[in-house]
């Protein structure tokens, strides 16, 4: 690939701003080895008219969280002209929306874990707290309960007993006005890094994910290094790793994705592998799953930048919206 002029999108006012920040330092890295001339953008409320001034050939979409993997910056983007590596606006919207993807994968009837949702609202105007007994007795215990729209493991609690569901509710609620509560599903955390080339998407080698002390693979674990050990290829039967990468493409086709993505799952013991969630814009620190996965395939982390970069080349470019 020529050299191109590559705007480098990052940290933002999300929580998960400092995983970006070391997203976007690798990224950044990587595009300058490959000769690239890089712009990098610390988005803000200035971002259209940095921009308009920068005037890049192409964004290297680095943000985690709110307003970087939500569809909002892949929006600006289009607007402005501007083509972008990863997903399109509706699969960062549903990706993001960890109930809507729960409700997508079980009308497609792929595995995962039971679940129930409500919004603040149903709990503070409707009376959603009176169907709470019937909800645990419903999905049992331990559950979980999880704030529809965050990432790297934020606001998630286990709870034990019913004692538990009020503190890790509002624990939720804290993060987002929509809450997910699931059947805590015991097993072994997968990843499945995809990546998007000229024949179709492809699965890459299967990471398993074991924190050391922790009781899951909550945001210390995932991103301290030292807290987790990984193993890419995971340790698994031949047919369940076919399984867990066909479960991958599936998700990643339903969802809409494109270029790349990550899909998280739980291995049962009784069931095979269940989705948990989708990220369509998945880390690429030192410690991240995504380029795990790609080094275990025989991809650098500079072939897996440039391929991301092509990805978002051939995409046909949006075109600016004329004001």
């Amino acid at each position: 690939m020529s050299s191109r002029r590559v705007a480098v999108l990052k940290g933002g006012p999300s929580l998960e701003r400092q995983i970006s920040l070391r997203s976007a330092a690798r990224v950044e890295d990587a595009l300058e080895a490959l000769g690239h001339d890089v712009v990098p953008i610390d988005v803000g409320s200035d971002l259209v008219r940095r921009l308009r001034e920068a005037g890049p050939e192409v964004a290297f979409v680095a943000l985690h969280g709110r307003g970087g993997e939500d569809g909002t910056v892949q929006e600006i983007l289009e607007i402005v002209g501007v083509p972008y590596t990863g997903s399109g606006v509706l699969a960062c919207i549903r990706t993001m929306d960890k109930v809507l993807t729960k409700h997508l994968l079980a009308q497609q009837g792929l595995p995962t874990p039971d679940f129930f949702a409500f919004n603040e609202t149903a709990f503070r105007e409707i009376g959603a707290a009176e169907a709470l007994p019937t909800i645990e007795e419903r999905l049992g215990f331990p559950l979980v309960v999880k704030p529809a729209a965050q990432g790297s493991a934020l606001g998630i609690k286990f709870a034990r007993s019913s004692a538990d569901v009020p503190e890790a509710l509002v624990s939720a609620f804290s993060y987002d006005d929509k809450v997910l509560l699931e059947r805590y599903v015991e097993g072994r955390e997968l990843a499945v890094g995809l990546l998007q080339g000229s024949e179709g998407v492809e699965a890459l080698p299967v990471v398993e994910a074991r924190p050391k002390e922790e009781y899951f693979f909550d945001f210390e674990a995932r991103y301290e290094i030292g807290k987790t050990d990984y193993i890419c290829p995971a340790e698994l039967p031949a047919e369940v790793t076919a399984r867990a990468q066909e479960l991958a493409v599936e998700t990643y086709r339903l969802l809409g994705c494109y270029g790349f993505a990550r899909v998280d799952m739980i291995l049962t013991a009784a069931d095979g592998p269940q989705v948990l969630e989708a990220q369509a814009i998945p880390g690429l620190t030192e410690t991240s799953l995504l380029p795990q996965a790609a080094e275990a395939a025989g991809i650098t982390f500079e072939q897996l930048v440039l391929r991301m970069l092509e990805q978002a080349l051939a995409r046909s470019a949006p075109q600016p919206v004329r004001t």
